[in-house]
């Protein structure tokens, strides 16, 4: 049975769907700790009331990022995690963060990687008149919003869209790809060689349009 902590700034809603999909099918895993940074994040509370540990680090009671990191690892390690998995999470973490969890850590990006890493992904897409957008779901790295692709979802940009309804496609199609590339790594379905991650099956790690996912 795998073991997943979730870290988050906010309402959480990839973490409610990585919960509510791996109950509902049953998953050899289980969600047993969720963190954030923020104390009043939405998430948090929704995690409770389904049971599950949560835990607070302000980074605002730190002096430096390698401290809020420092204590942040203490915290999710007590649940001796098999996968972090990051859900909103808004803050940069340090390289030795990052090097403490590798090959463990997934993160969903709201762009078709290696396109527009950071943020303002959507407004950024339609500026530059992009006929496509989409996310992507891949293991963190210390380089920011760069690390091997796990998996990737492409969304249509429409006439007339702006940065909202952009995002909120986006972000629909979030709901559905991240627990599937969650549930692959816990059933053992990714391998991962010279940078570039496989499915073993041959499984598509595509989402189109018009697609769902089973």
């Amino acid at each position: 049975m795998k073991r997943i902590v979730i870290l988050l700034s906010g309402r959480g809603s990839n973490m409610q769907a990585v919960v509510e999909r791996c109950e509902a099918e049953g998953w050899p895993a289980q969600v047993v700790g969720v963190a954030s940074n923020k104390a009043d994040a939405g998430g948090l509370e929704w995690a409770a009331q389904r049971g599950i540990a949560t835990a607070v680090v302000d980074h605002k009671a730190f002096a430096t990022r390698d401290a809020f990191d420092a204590e942040l690892a203490r915290v999710i390690d007590r649940w001796s995690p098999d996968l972090l998995v990051l859900a909103g999470f808004m803050r940069i973490l340090g390289a030795e963060f990052v090097r403490h969890y590798e090959g463990r850590m997934l993160n969903v990006h709201p762009s078709l990687l290696p396109a527009f890493t950071g943020l303002h992904t959507h407004r950024r897409a339609i500026e530059a008149g992009c006929k496509v957008a989409g996310l992507t779901v891949h293991f963190v790295t210390p380089e920011l919003d760069h690390g091997p692709i796990v998996a990737q979802a492409v969304v249509p940009v429409l006439p007339g869209d702006d940065e909202d309804t952009l995002s909120a496609r986006v972000l629909a199609r979030e709901h559905q790809l991240y627990p599937l590339a969650v549930r692959w790594f816990v059933e053992g379905k990714l391998r991962l060689h010279d940078g570039v991650v496989a499915h073993t099956d041959g499984e598509s790690q595509v989402l189109w349009p018009g697609v769902g996912v089973s």
